[in-house]
Parts: structure tokens; C-alpha cells; sequence
């Protein structure tokens, strides 16, 4: 293409792929012409489109947490998405509220009003809003704008440092329309290549989380999601050897430590039994979490001992708890603390604390009548090829999931970082956009807001398969509200017939039952392209770990 054919557009394409981008999520829109325009002139560059900004932001979203799992100790992948102004844009504000809680590097992209009309100029524009940047400031890590196409290489640059850089998480540019539409002079960009800073510990803070560790006579170890993140998993299992300490992981953790290994305490974070075993450490290691609301069991986690916190985000060191804070990457940190830490001789009494703790969550369970969604989730799990990622809405299911889901071989993703409906079809769109198959689970109320997204899944023959769990409504807050009040409003949901309405998309779709469901799943796994398992089923949560405060 001569310079003269080139137009602000091409910049921006052009510097995504020299920045290694190889998938765009987008979706037009009437300012976002010349992106649009761009991407077609590109054809190295794969397109996937959505039905609603929103899921085509979740979209993003799945996609990157793929590549994590595929590659954690690989270049970041920064997952780019593209939007219109106004409407189209705030409609992906959940779900990067999502991305950001959850630290997953999302690129958003959108245009903007003409030039003239920025920062209190001429007024009309269609789509226009006051401050469109004010509406991304306090959910994104950074807001870039642009004012000239000169400026586009080095915007999706920082942008694209600040979304690969630890804590990863969403970033977002705008881009007037003109300067998307206007030719440019620029040579084509080839060479924008990002360089994000590595969190490397302090020494001096190394050596004093060293000493404590060395001395504690009861140590114990939580890995959050940052553990994850930072593909911290082989200097973890042997720090964690050479302790002799428990490891257990928060919801966001799960993946970090081998399920099965004989110092793993899994992820029962609403648990009373694994708090108290957190609690009554000597000295807690805890990785890459903030120790929030989920992981503290609702702020009732309470240590009695020192606390040494591993963080890459600045804000969360300390937040909720006293610590010696370590402001780092977790892997870095981790390789940096093993040399120091000498290893101990196995004396088992790790290992039976473990299993003490693995026996009273499973009595815990047992005292309730709770097979039925025992048997349920087992049978998805087992269903589960291995490498098959997963991605969960805010359903009861996926509750469970968080708990008990053995994310060994099938890496596990959910919405529980902000907490929003709607994520696990269009999550997993996005990771099967990356040519693995990948499983959503959903309840009837949380599809219902991506059900447009067949469309989609249609179209670019994605290998997905979806599991509805139709209970009738809105279960979770059904069981929230009656346990609060005695009885629920506004949580029965007329709903369609979910195989009827799969199949008029030209998905295939099967009726399951409890009793089948694991056979079912297997089968739509196997089976190329889009398919879709309902499961009818009214399924309970596990009472709440306030009452097990006797049993400890």
C-alpha cells in the first residue's frame, strides 16, 4: 500500500501487529470506520466479531486468559478490542471492571468525536459524551488519548506496556474519528515493539521474608491469582516442599499448586476449617492475593501469626492486613527467596494437617444433603478433556466450582473478580478463538445475556460447548434473598426453550438430566463446532461457614 492510499486506521493496525497482535476482537460503528477499513486491508490479522460490546469485551477477555494458560511464561498476551464512541463503548465498562479485577491484559480501543469536539469544543456530535475518558478512568489501569496520527504508535504502545505490565489488566485509547479517517505520511510502522518493566523484589525485603520463613515452626502458604498470572506454579510446589508448608489457594488461585499433592489444602476459602488453618499460621506466604472479601471468607479471617504479602499491585499490599509487603511479580519473587530458604527434613506433620483439614471440609459436606450437586459437578469435571479451559458464570454451579473445581489439566476462569452476569459464554468464545475447544457453564438468568452470541459462535464456527443449568431463575440470589428474608422477589424468570432457541441458530443442542449430564458433556466436547447441553436442575449451595465455627 503507497503512503497515499494509508489513512489513520492503517497506523493503528499496523502497530498492533508490530506490537504482536494476531487476533482483534471488534465491532463497527459508525466513528470506528477507518479501523474497520484498516482491518480489512489486513488480512493477517484475524477478526472476531460479537453481537453486543459487552460479551465482545468478556470475548477479549476469555481470549487472553487462554493464552496465559497455553504460555504463562511467554510474552503477555495483550488481547486487542475495538469499539465505537458513546454507546458501544460504555457498554464494555463491566466487563472490563472484570478484566481489571481479575488482571487480564485487554486492549480496548474506540473512536471518539471529531477532534474539534474534544475537551469542550464543538458540541452535537452523534455519540458524543462530555468526557468519555472520565468513564474509563476509574475502572481501566490507564485511558490514552490521541489527537493526531503521529501520535497513534506511541499511544498503543504505552497502552499496551501498561496492560502487559504486573499486575496485567485492561487499557484503553480513543481515537477521533478524523484522525481514523484522514490520510496520513507516516511509513508504515513495523517496529513498535513493547517493552514492559519487570517487578523485581527488593533484596533487602527477599532476605527478611527468608529469615521469617526459615524460623516459622508452622508455616503456611496461599496463592492467589497472581501466582497464577505470573506462571509461578514449578518454584511454588518447591518452595513449598522445601517449608514442608500447607498450601491452599483462593478462588482466583486455583491452578497454582497440583490439586492432589500431599501438602495441597485446595481452594475451600468459605471454609471455617481452612481459614482457621490460614489463621493459625506462624508466619502466612500469600502470593499475588489482596486478601479481599472471597479470600478472607468475608472478612473473618483473623492470623494470629506474621504475615509476609507478595503483590504486584502497589494498592493492595496491606490493605485489609498487617504484612512485611513485598511489591513484586510472584514468580521473581519466589526464584528469589529458594536459594535462601533451607530445606527442611519431611516430619508429616504438614501432610496430616492437610488431610485433617481435607477430612473436615468433606464431614462438613456430608452433614448436608448435598449429593446431587456433588455428583453433578464431578460428572462435569470428569467430563473435561484434558487442556479444556473453562468459563463460569455466577451461577450456583460455578459457586461450587470455585470451591471444589480440580483445575489440574482443565484451567478454570469465572467472573467472581467483579462479580458480573453474563461472562461464561462469550469468555469462552474468546478462548476457542485461540483454535481450542473451550466450555462454558452458565445458569438460565446469566445466558439469557449472552444468548445473541450463538450468532456469533455460528459464524466463526467456534468450538464451544455451553452448559445450561436452567433452575428457573435467578438461584444464587433466590437462595440469598429467602435465607436473608424468608422468601425472594423479581428472581423467577420466564425463560425460552433453550434447545429450540439453540438449534434456530443452527446449534446443536441436547436436553440432559442429572443422571446423563457427564455422558452428555463428554459427547458435546467431542463433537466439532458450536453445541449446547440444558440441564433442568434446582441445585443448593453448601450452607454458609459461619456455622461451622463450633466444629473447629
Amino acid at each position: 500500500m503507497s503512503g497515499e492510499d494509508r489513512i489513520g486506521g492503517d497506523v493503528v493496525v499496523e502497530t498492533l501487529r508490530a506490537l504482536g497482535a494476531e487476533t482483534v476482537f471488534g465491532l463497527p460503528g459508525q466513528h470506528a470506520l477507518g479501523l474497520f477499513e484498516a482491518l480489512r486491508r489486513a488480512p493477517d490479522l484475524a477478526v472476531i466479531g460479537a453481537r453486543v460490546e459487552n460479551n465482545l469485551a468478556f470475548a477479549a477477555d476469555g481470549h487472553a486468559r487462554a493464552r496465559l494458560d497455553a504460555d504463562p511464561s511467554g510474552p503477555v498476551p495483550v488481547t486487542p478490542m475495538i469499539v465505537s464512541t458513546g454507546p458501544g463503548a460504555l457498554l464494555t465498562l463491566a466487563s472490563l471492571q472484570e478484566a481489571k479485577a481479575s488482571s487480564v491484559p485487554v486492549l480496548g480501543i474506540s473512536s471518539q468525536i471529531p477532534v474539534a469536539g474534544l475537551g469542550g469544543g464543538r458540541h452535537g456530535y452523534l455519540h458524543e459524551l462530555p468526557d468519555q475518558q472520565a468513564s474509563f478512568r476509574g475502572v481501566v489501569k490507564s485511558v490514552h488519548t490521541v489527537r493526531t496520527a503521529s501520535q497513534i504508535p506511541t499511544a498503543l504502545r504505552e497502552a499496551w506496556e501498561s496492560a502487559a505490565t504486573a499486575p496485567y489488566g485492561p487499557v484503553w485509547v480513543e481515537i477521533p474519528q478524523d484522525v481514523l479517517l484522514e490520510p496520513v505520511s507516516l511509513p508504515p510502522i513495523t517496529s513498535a515493539a513493547a517493552a514492559p518493566p519487570a517487578k523485581a523484589p527488593l533484596p533487602e525485603l527477599v532476605a527478611a521474608a527468608a529469615e521469617l520463613l526459615a524460623a516459622a515452626e508452622n508455616p503456611v502458604i496461599l496463592a492467589g491469582g497472581g501466582a497464577v498470572r505470573s506462571g509461578a506454579r514449578e518454584p511454588l510446589r518447591t518452595l513449598a516442599e522445601a517449608l514442608r508448608a500447607p498450601v491452599l489457594s483462593t478462588f482466583g488461585g486455583k491452578g497454582a499448586f497440583a490439586w492432589d499433592h500431599p501438602l495441597s489444602g485446595q481452594s475451600w476459602a468459605e471454609d471455617w476449617h481452612s481459614t482457621e488453618l490460614l489463621a493459625g499460621s506462624d508466619v502466612l506466604l500469600v502470593l499475588g492475593s489482596g486478601l479481599g472479601e472471597l479470600s478472607s471468607n468475608y472478612r473473618e479471617f483473623a492470623p494470629r501469626g506474621r504475615m509476609i504479602q507478595v503483590e504486584a499491585d502497589a494498592g493492595k499490599i496491606e490493605s485489609n492486613y498487617a504484612a512485611l509487603g513485598i511489591h513484586a511479580d510472584v514468580g521473581a519473587t519466589l526464584e528469589a527467596l529458594l536459594p535462601l530458604v533451607p530445606a527442611r527434613e519431611p516430619d508429616g506433620r504438614a501432610e496430616a494437617a492437610v488431610a485433617e483439614l481435607l477430612k473436615k471440609v468433606r464431614a462438613r459436606l456430608d452433614a448436608q444433603p448435598l449429593d446431587r450437586e456433588r455428583q453433578v459437578l464431578a460428572d462435569v469435571r470428569a467430563a473435561v478433556p484434558e487442556g479444556t479451559p473453562s468459563f463460569w458464570d455466577m451461577t450456583i454451579l460455578g459457586y461450587w466450582a470455585w470451591s471444589a473445581w480440580n483445575a489440574d489439566g482443565a484451567p478454570i476462569h469465572t467472573s467472581q473478580g467483579a462479580g458480573g452476569l453474563g461472562y461464561g459464554f462469550p469468555g469462552a468464545l474468546g478462548a476457542a478463538a485461540t483454535g481450542r475447544r473451550a466450555l462454558a457453564v452458565s445458569g438460565d438468568g446469566g445466558a439469557m445475556y449472552g444468548i445473541a452470541e450463538l450468532a456469533t459462535a455460528v459464524q466463526h464456527g467456534l468450538d464451544v460447548t455451553w452448559l445450561i443449568v436452567d433452575d428457573g431463575g435467578y438461584g444464587i440470589l433466590r437462595e440469598y434473598l429467602t435465607g436473608a428474608f424468608g422468601q425472594s422477589t423479581a428472581t423467577e424468570l420466564a425463560r425460552p426453550d433453550f434447545v429450540a432457541l439453540a438449534e434456530s441458530f443452527g446449534v446443536a443442542a441436547k436436553l440432559s438430566s442429572v443422571d446423563t449430564v457427564g455422558a452428555d458433556l463428554a459427547e458435546a466436547l467431542r463433537t466439532p463446532g458450536p453445541n449446547v447441553v440444558v440441564l433442568p436442575a434446582l441445585l443448593r449451595m453448601f450452607a454458609p461457614t459461619h456455622l461451622d465455627r463450633t466444629e473447629s
